[in-house]
């Protein structure tokens, strides 16, 4: 978990822009807890704002396993339009429903030529990651960051697509950019500790 945090409390504010839209993502790791085929996921909230206004709001289902491998079981997600009222819960999955399996989000010790898939529920969520590099040192609004490790992720679903994200020890995803099939960047601005 040293690149995903799972503490409950732990929170990240990230900052960017999409299609010249101004966005603001709000993650963060609940007390709550989902079992998912026997085994006790945590819920992460993800709440993407633009204007202040509600865009899409996510509970993820995660757990960690004995080596620190971070799983990934499913989500429940809706986008909004600007009434809020919904307008798509498209890629909403679990793991044992439907066909639906588990994937790997991010692995004990990523290192580049790890591939892996995040998720699989047939035409609806079909992610995959691979590691591209590790070791890097890049500033970000919320400061230096180092040891960093780079991954590139794709869908089936969306072929033209490919996503570049930078997870740092401790802090999580603290760059994620488009590579191809769009403009989306989002970069972390502040992290708020669980409290002790």
């Amino acid at each position: 978990m040293r690149y995903f945090p799972l503490e409950p409390g732990w929170a990240s504010t990230l900052h960017g822009t999409e299609d010249g839209k101004r966005l603001v993502e709000h993650v963060v790791v609940t007390d709550r807890t989902k079992v998912i085929q026997g085994i006790t996921t945590t819920v992460v909230r993800d709440v993407i704002r633009h204007r202040g206004v509600l865009v899409e709001k996510t509970d993820d289902w995660y757990a960690a396993d004995d080596r620190g491998t971070v799983w990934y079981f499913g989500e429940k997600t809706a986008e909004y339009d600007e009434h809020g009222d919904v307008i798509s819960t498209k890629g909403s999955w679990e793991a044992g429903v439907d066909g639906a399996v588990a994937g790997i989000i991010m692995p004990a010790d990523p290192r580049p030529t790890d591939a892996y898939r995040q998720e699989y529920y047939k035409g609806e969520a079909e992610d995959q990651g691979w590691v591209v590099e590790r070791g890097i040192s890049l500033r970000v609004p919320y400061g230096r960051v180092d040891h960093a490790v780079r991954t590139f992720e794709w869908s089936r679903t969306e072929p033209d697509v490919m996503v570049g994200k930078l997870f740092a020890p401790g802090l999580g995803i603290v760059l994620e950019y488009t590579l191809a099939g769009g403009n989306e960047t989002l970069e972390l601005v502040r992290v708020s500790e669980p409290a002790s």
